[in-house]
């Protein structure tokens, strides 16, 4: 199948997918692929999820502002804008097979989320993480305020998601968010592919399992919800226009 913001390539059992959308924006057109994508990946032993000229600044907001727009204050039509978001993040974190991601330059907003919805992340040291969000007058609500705080513990998390405030590689390998910082983004390209392939190598139910098992302890659809309905209610226009500014 040929996409339009996302490339999957395969080397043997190892998938990876390229996210190619400028600056690895992230509009209706990528939540389409990824989850078109979703079974073709889940036939792979392991997959790594990386950008092209940096990872991701997050959400494409020219992309998907008139259908949020439309949507606002009425929380049902605001599900239904935010089902497909959720539908492709969701299904990364369901894959049954251990999911890299291989983060480079920017990882904003919605590239943050994402990143929490794989299992394992490394960064090249010229990689930024943020959750800007409360910037623009919204709450994260792509599962981000539900699965980082099992990553990075509820301080960390709170300090990216109430200020909007960016942290640098080393910050992010300190609290846990990445656990290898590579000096470049070509090693770190290359330790992805080796971690994977080692992973590609344990036995598939094993990991599938341990993914399972770990993924039950987390209390994840209610909050994720929550995030949603609040947005649905209390986003406005004026904040939906400042963030076409930014």
């Amino acid at each position: 199948m040929t996409y339009e913001s996302i490339r999957l390539a395969f080397t043997g059992e190892v998938a990876t997918l390229t996210i190619v959308s400028k600056k690895g924006s992230m509009g209706p057109v990528f939540w389409r692929e990824v989850v078109q994508a979703l079974p073709e990946l889940a036939a792979a032993r392991a997959l790594i999820i990386r950008g092209e000229e940096l990872f991701s600044a997050g959400l494409d907001v020219n992309a998907s502002a008139q259908g949020i727009g439309e949507s606002l204050g009425d929380r049902e039509k605001f599900r239904a804008q935010v089902a497909p978001m959720h539908a492709a993040f969701e299904g990364v974190a369901q894959l049954p097979i251990p999911v890299i991601a291989a983060v480079h330059g920017w990882c904003i907003g919605a590239g943050t989320e994402l990143i929490s919805a794989c299992d394992l992340r490394l960064c090249s040291r010229d990689a930024r993480f943020s959750l800007p969000e409360v910037r623009l007058g919204i709450a994260a609500d792509l599962g981000g305020l539900q699965r980082l705080p099992w990553i990075i513990g509820q301080g960390w998390t709170r300090q990216l998601a109430l200020t909007g405030d960016a942290i640098d590689a080393a910050t992010a390998e300190r609290i846990g968010l990445v656990t290898q910082v590579l000096d470049t983004p070509n090693e770190l390209f290359a330790r992805a592919d080796q971690l994977a392939a080692q992973l590609a190598a344990l036995p598939p139910k094993a990991l599938e399992g341990t993914k399972r098992v770990l993924d039950a302890a987390l209390p994840h659809a209610e909050g994720l919800m929550q995030a949603v309905d609040w947005n649905a209610e209390h986003m406005t226009a004026e904040g939906l226009a400042a963030a076409f500014r930014k």
